[in-house]
This record gives C-alpha cells, structure tokens and sequence, in this order.
C-alpha cells in the first residue's frame, strides 16, 4: 500500500555558495557550481520515504538528461514512479540557487515540464488515491491541479496536507478540504494578511485558516519550531539550537516526515517532533534532497 501520494514538482538544483546573498544590480563571487535533486514534490516524497513511509509520487518530468536522472534516483529511494509522467521535447524543472555563509538562500526556478502536470493526469491515475491513506502536496504545479488533488482526495477519504508554497492566494474551497496546512511565517502572512512575528501573531494567522474551514494548522517557525492549532487546543513543538549550514528542503524535510508519521498511524504532536528533528538535522547539512536524512538519525528508537 502507498499510505503516502505526493503530487507536486521535481527539479534538479545548481547550487552555488557565496558569502552573502547578493541584492538587485550585484555580482557576487562564488564557490564551484554543484548540482543536486531537488523541487518542492520531489525532496518531499524523499523526505517521506527515508521517514519509512511507502510514497507514490505523481509528477511531470521532461524528456531530457535531467528528467531521466530524477526518475532514476525516485527509482534508488524506492519510490513508485509509476505515476511520473516523462515528457518528451520538454525541459525538466531548474533551479538556481545562492546559498549565504549563514545558511541562508535564495531561489530561482524555471519550472519546465511541472507546469504540464495537469488534472487530467490525475484523473487518468486515480488508482493511486485509491492506495493511500495521506495526499501532500505543494504549490509548484499548477493550481488547477492542485484544486483537483484536493478534491480528489476528498473524494477517496484521503487527509490532504497541503504544504502552501511558494506563497500563493489559495480559495477556500480548497482550504476546507484541508486534513493539514503548513505554511511558513511567509506564507501564513500571505494567506492570511497577519504578519507572523512572535507566537500570539502565528496563533492569529492560524486562527483565520481555521476559520476557513482548514481541520489542522501547523505552522513552520524556523529556529523557533512549529506550532499546531485546531479545535483542541494549541501544540508548540521547540526545535534544537544548531549550527546552520543551509535551510534549502527543510520545510519540505518537515512535511515529507510530517506526512509519512501521520500515515504510520501516529498522532500529530508526536509526527510534529519527529519532523521538526528531522527539519533540524537537514539545515546542518548542503543540498536539497541530499540533505533529508533517514528516519533512524533523528529517531534513534525507530
């Protein structure tokens, strides 16, 4: 049984470190280029299989060296790929990415073949709802697809989490269908219009997406944690004090782990910790999905 669907983007990352992050009209000197796996979809459905979950992953990739590599390496995480579709005469999803001294990034991304992954794909593979207990998905696919995930999801009793970036105004037909969100401070303020800078203001902005009709709010606080809000109550998950060394993948680390806790059946606070240490451990590391670690380095007892 795939107990994990991620749908959502994959590309691969070319990564270039440099001393700060440079503003508009600068050149900034750098470290050699490296290239790495990466989008949003695909760190996350690697971040959910290395956490123990069975992931299906239903993406478009293009016909080229880069498409092929990706599928390739799903394949080596042993992830189901059936549901990838390979795209000929399309380019594959790029990045481009500055990385500062103080872990911090920047991102540019030419989405290539993500942008073909329509609804109508989804419909053609709807066996896949049918084989899974959690849906996650992001915001680097088209939104009609991902208004579809939702609603199939729905269709099937499926708990959908929704993982809302890059920041983007979403309706609140799909909000309502949400078992989860989990947006960033960014992305709760774009949502919301409340900006998030202490917990009273993540409280507001959770409040508002509940109000919305969301069942589950957890917000990504950085250093800070994540903080879940719902009719219950509240839960503040602290994080670890570390040494950064890039934050690139791990909100997606956070969520693939989130997800894949969750559909083993455990409860949300518990899948909460376990995914900010694994969120924790990947920003001492380089890289996107190479930086996602294994389920037994953040949860030694698993």
């Amino acid at each position: 049984m795939a107990n994990v669907l991620v749908i959502g983007s994959s590309n691969t990352d070319m990564v270039v470190r440099v001393r700060d992050i440079p503003v508009p009209g600068q050149t900034v000197m750098g470290d050699d280029m490296q290239t790495f796996a990466g989008g949003k979809g695909a760190n996350q459905a690697v971040a959910a299989r290395r956490a123990g979950g069975e992931v299906c992953f239903v993406a478009a990739v293009g016909g080229d060296d880069f498409g092929k590599a990706a599928v390739e390496g799903f394949i080596n995480e042993g992830i189901d790929t059936h549901a990838v579709q390979v795209l000929p005469g399309v380019p594959s999803g790029v990045a481009m990415i500055f990385v500062s001294d103080q872990g911090e990034n920047c991102i540019g991304v030419a989405p290539g073949a993500n942008m073909k992954l329509t609804p109508d794909m989804l419909d053609s593979r709807s066996s896949v709802f049918e084989r899974s207990s959690h849906l996650l998905v992001q915001l680097e696919i088209p939104m009609k697809t991902v208004e579809a995930a939702v609603r199939m999801a729905r269709e099937y009793d499926v708990k959908a989490i929704l993982n809302p970036a890059p920041a983007a105004a979403l309706s609140d037909q799909v909000l309502s269908g949400l078992y989860c969100i989990t947006p960033n401070e960014t992305e709760a303020e774009a949502l919301t219009g409340i900006s998030v800078g202490n917990l009273d203001d993540a409280r507001s902005a959770a409040d508002a997406l509940l109000a919305r009709g969301v069942e589950n709010v957890i917000l990504t606080l950085g250093e800070s944690g994540a903080l879940l809000i719902n009719a219950d109550g509240e839960y503040h998950q602290a994080a670890e004090s570390v040494n950064v060394v890039d934050t690139t993948a791990a909100g997606d680390t956070f969520n693939g782990v989130l997800a894949s806790c969750l559909a083993e059946g455990l409860s949300l606070q518990e899948s909460m910790r376990l995914a900010v240490a694994g969120a924790t451990l990947s920003v001492q590391r380089q890289g996107a999905t190479d930086s996602v670690p294994s389920r037994h380095e953040f949860d030694p007892g698993s």
